[in-house]
């Protein structure tokens, strides 16, 4: 493994003569435009999170039916931004909502950053009423669109023609454990302790990636690779240990929600600190191997939460950050945000979570990144 950060260096960038520090991912994201007036009054949340915009991303304002959780987005070919996520009543406690009653949604907007509208009820109500937890969406390399549950389901794929579905059940993720660890992929029941094999047992955090060399990667909580070349069910043969375990910048345990994606040329992880809310940075060339640590992603000690007006949210818990990519670059992420702790958020009280997006200078990052990389391995070519 090879461990850089964003601030350990002063390249030449080459390609355009200019001397530059070494940005962190953090400094490509951008202001949030408001999809409306920022609102204070007949809304939910603690004063740390007034006013906002309750039209940016996926929000029930007044807490009348749903918290929202988890989710990534999908561009149909309607040209629409079809949300999948996860979602309980506002009657159980986060606690309670996320470990026992969540269950899988589908909402749309016509922009990405919002307003997202809840569709319908739960997208599969035939299927353990609807239960589903870390829930993403994602298109099929054969076209179709696929929502896939894990943290509480045992990690389940659901399929559909349509973005709308109906959504009907494919089947269960399957393992190879390829002589390592079934811990790096499946968890027991609520996650207490790794099973005995592959074939039972719990996924977490599943996060899927449709390679550009036609095969799908999964990076699971721990983030072991897991790279199938049979579809989107697997079997996953799992390709590594967990991928920052040799880096010193990263923590070692409470680990958790990493996200994947392809831009720029090159594979990129985060993954979060939860203790904290800091999210690192991770790339790698091809995917599975040289996993390189460039920084933080975010973290929750700055205004980062900030409108284009200097208005800044100031949200306590910001977990499950995901990302949407447009043709070709990252344009937003998607965070899970409480307005107080997780303790703090009970039923029937004026305490919520929702789903925020957070608009993202992907061509630059891209841009940049690429030019780092080049430096470094000019650099190496010329040690040798």
């Amino acid at each position: 493994m090879k461990f850089r950060t964003f601030t350990t260096l002063l390249v030449l960038l080459s390609l355009n003569g200019v001397a530059q520090a070494e940005k962190q991912m953090i400094d490509y994201f951008l202001p949030m435009e408001p999809q409306g007036p920022l609102v204070s009054e007949g809304i939910w949340g603690d004063p740390n999170v007034l006013p906002r915009d309750i039209k940016n991303g996926l929000e029930d304002s007044t807490l009348e039916k749903w918290c929202y959780w988890d989710g990534a987005i999908v561009k149909a070919d309607d040209a629409r931004y079809h949300m999948y996520a996860s979602c309980w009543a506002q009657t159980n406690s986060h606690s309670t909502g996320w470990k026992v009653e969540s269950k899988a949604m589908h909402a749309v907007a016509d922009n990405p950053i919002g307003p997202y509208k809840h569709i319908g009820g739960l997208t599969w109500p035939h299927w353990q009423n609807g239960k589903g937890g870390n829930v993403i969406g994602l298109r099929m390399h054969d076209g179709r669109y696929a929502m896939v549950t894990s943290e509480i389901t045992e990690g389940e794929v659901f399929v559909s023609d349509s973005p709308d579905g109906p959504f009907l059940l494919l089947g269960k993720i399957e393992v190879d454990l390829n002589g390592f660890d079934p811990g790096l992929a499946r968890y027991g029941e609520n996650n207490k302790g790794a099973v005995k094999n592959g074939t039972v047992g719990c996924m977490a955090n599943v996060q899927i990636l449709l390679r550009p060399d036609g095969r799908y990667m999964i990076v699971p909580r721990s983030t072991a690779i897991m790279i199938s070349e049979n579809g989107i069910l697997g079997p996953y043969k799992i390709m590594s240990k967990p991928v920052y375990k040799d880096m010193p910048e990263v923590q070692k345990t409470n680990m958790e929600d990493p996200s994947i994606w392809y831009s720029g040329g090159m594979y990129h992880m985060t993954i979060n600190y939860h203790l904290d809310n800091i999210t690192h940075h991770l790339t790698s060339e091809d995917g599975i191997h040289d996993w390189t640590y460039r920084g933080i992603a975010f973290r929750n000690d700055v205004d980062f939460f900030k409108y284009t007006d200097g208005t800044v949210n100031h949200w306590p818990i910001v977990q499950r950050m995901t990302v949407f990519v447009e043709d070709g670059h990252p344009t937003h992420f998607l965070f899970s945000v409480i307005d107080s702790s997780k303790g703090e958020d009970g039923p029937n009280d004026k305490n919520g979570s929702k789903i925020v997006m957070v608009p993202f200078d992907g061509e630059a990052f891209d841009r940049d990144m690429q030019n780092i990389v080049a430096a470094e391995k000019a650099a190496e070519k010329g040690n040798k």
